[in-house]
């Protein structure tokens, strides 16, 4: 992927209603048997707001939240409180039990394999045609035929795709058919789970490009959902760091990757493979960064007079600029006991060296084996 990166456009935050907001989303999962009243925090409290015609990128290790946040946004899984807004509007109250087809003709998702979400039986046709029926924008005949052909233009296909089943495309065509089946109800929200993940590093770069063409000439939100730093960076104007289900960092891509506050957002930072970086990263170092997140004994924004840190309460600091609208959670505060769990638990806090070292009874048996021959 080219090293070049557009600098994220400004956005006026302070003119319009954020186009999608969610506020102190909270989802448990039921663990045990039938009776069992145990349960497990997969997102704690999340606020996030997405302006009209940004990118936001939800970065962190597999595992945090951050395809449950887009499932309960998408209404794929029913969120135990909060709110989610659309334009404003409280989705939730409004559609109390399941999402209308309106919020899905405003709101579509793009999901991780495109191959698990086209069903093989069926030509690409077939899919576009569906959801411009559903949603009632397929007009006559004559007005389909050119809505399909408009359709797979967008996404840099031929209309002659439209007979094709989806094993005999690409991985990477297949991907932009999902994405023209999300454009066909015309939305305003699109949610990409990892859209370029399964993708060959050749092709991924043309995914994120058509995104932001999406956004660009048609103003549409997105949520970008990765744990590839490098393609946020390239394509995000924001960036949102989520660990053990809630977000612990924000702020402008450039701004958050050149200057990361957080000791977590410093470890995935430290994780990408960098040229300029002569030698392996420090593994101590490493650890102590593991250490900061786990077990942090202070904080570097200890004494601010405007917000105090807490252990208790997950306090907001801003770094820097307020234009930039970077800022990190109090390194004190950790998730509860009731989060969901995630790979630093597994991880020893202090490096371990191997030393290879032999018991005595190995050795002396050795030297009286030599002595023997």
């Amino acid at each position: 992927m080219s090293s070049h990166v557009v600098a994220p456009a400004r956005i006026d935050s302070t003119t319009t209603v954020p186009a999608l907001e969610v506020k102190g989303l909270v989802k448990d999962f039921h663990s045990g048997g039938l009776f069992s009243r145990a349960s497990v925090r997969a997102l704690g409290g999340v606020d996030l707001a997405i302006r009209k015609g940004e990118i936001v990128a939800l970065v962190g290790e597999s595992g945090s939240g951050k395809s449950t946040l887009a499932r309960c946004v998408a209404r794929l899984e029913k969120p135990t409180s909060g709110r989610i807004l659309l334009n404003g509007t409280d989705v939730l109250k409004r559609d109390r039990f399941q999402a209308s087809r309106e919020y899905r003709s405003q709101l579509q998702m793009v999901f991780q394999d495109p191959f698990g979400s086209l069903n093989p039986v069926h030509r690409i046709e077939h899919f576009l045609t569906r959801s411009l029926t559903l949603h009632g924008k397929a007009g006559n005949p004559a007005q389909l035929c050119s809505r399909l052909d408009g359709l797979m233009t967008t996404v840099g296909l031929t209309p002659d795709m439209l007979n094709s089943y989806p094993h005999e495309l690409s991985g990477g065509q297949r991907q932009r058919v999902a994405i023209a089946r999300a454009l066909a109800v015309e939305p305003e929200v699109i949610l990409a789970d990892e859209p370029t993940s399964m993708l060959d590093v050749s092709v991924r770069i043309g995914i994120l490009n058509l995104m932001r063409q999406l956004r660009d000439q048609q103003g549409i939100s997105m949520l970008y959902i990765t744990h590839d730093l490098a393609s946020a960076r390239y394509l995000a104007d924001r960036i949102a760091v989520m660990f053990a289900g809630e977000l612990v960092e924000e702020g402008e891509s450039l701004d958050l990757l050149a200057n990361p506050a957080h000791p977590y957002t410093r470890l995935l930072v430290s994780a990408v493979p960098d040229p300029a970086r002569t030698g392996s990263y420090d593994p101590h170092e490493r650890a102590a960064l593991r250490t900061a997140v786990m077990e942090s004994a202070s904080c570097a924004f200890d004494g601010d007079p405007e917000q105090q840190c807490s252990a208790t309460e997950p306090v907001r600091h801003r770094v820097g600029e307020p234009a930039n609208q970077h800022w990190v959670r109090c390194h004190l505060y950790r998730p509860p006991a009731a989060a969901a769990s995630h790979a630093l638990s597994a991880e020893p806090l202090e490096p371990k060296l191997q030393i290879a070292t032999e018991e005595p009874s190995t050795a002396e048996s050795r030297t009286e084996k030599q002595a023997s021959t």
